[in-house]
């Protein structure tokens, strides 16, 4: 018995020490930042006055790929934006927002995996977000291009291609994580659905990211979920939705 109280106080110190954290965090980090990854046309289900969704063909790059929603601190946001812009913003009219200076190649390939910016909305991911992040805004969105396109190059996006029109489970996804980003990725995984008619489908994915994202030394998703702590799945199933109303 005395053995263990000992073990008890160890690991109550341990905790202490670490703020608060709960176990399951200590075994295997933090999750200091979310990579938010749209499917693009379940999104469109509900947003079909988007520019972005009007716009929408069965060919497009977004009907066949994760889209960019953004690449989110934890604990902060809005850092140093002022009080008109931060109401501006929360209106909603992002294009009235001011614009992000971006280098010709990263509008390029921001335009691509965010089809939103048709609706400004990397606009309002900078103010909100990026802004806290100490990098500049090509550095950025930069990082969350790469990082949304390791996704895309994963067996994660091959098993939502293979299966549109069709129901995903949370096991048959956390399996693809795992296999594409080691054992225990799918653990660092949110999913959300959406009501779309009679169906429920799967309108993102959020991933939960180690302090190590937004460093220049460019770590791979990998190892960036393995460092993140683990989360519960959200909902459990939905339809991977095909482009088109």
């Amino acid at each position: 018995m005395s053995n263990f109280r000992a073990c008890a106080s160890v690991f109550l110190a341990m905790i202490t020490a670490a703020g608060g954290a709960t176990a399951q965090e200590l075994g295997r980090g933090h999750t200091r930042y979310i990579l938010a990854a749209s499917w693009q046309p379940a999104f469109c289900e509900t947003n079909q006055r988007k520019a972005e969704c009007g716009s929408q063909t069965g060919d497009r790059f977004d009907a066949t790929h994760f889209s960019l929603h953004g690449l989110w601190p934890m604990r902060d946001n809005y850092c140093g934006v002022s009080g008109n812009l931060r109401t501006a913003d929360k209106e909603g009219d992002w294009n009235e927002l001011p614009e992000v200076t971006l280098s010709a190649q990263g509008k390029a390939d921001l335009d691509k995996v965010m089809p939103g910016t048709q609706s400004g909305l990397e606009r309002h991911e900078w103010l909100k977000h990026g802004t806290c992040t100490k990098m500049s805004a090509d550095a950025y969105f930069g990082t969350a291009v790469r990082l949304v396109g390791e996704l895309n190059a994963s067996a994660v996006r091959d098993l939502f291609v293979s299966r549109i029109g069709k129901t995903l489970t949370a096991p048959e996804i956390k399996a693809a994580f795992d296999k594409s980003f080691g054992p225990g990725a799918g653990d660092r995984v949110k999913m959300s659905c959406r009501r779309a008619g009679r169906d429920r489908v799967i309108s993102e994915l959020t991933i939960g990211l180690s302090e190590k994202a937004t460093t220049s030394d460019g770590a791979p998703l990998g190892d960036l979920i393995q460092g993140a702590g683990k989360t519960s799945f959200g909902c459990d199933e939905g339809v991977v939705d095909a482009a088109g109303f």
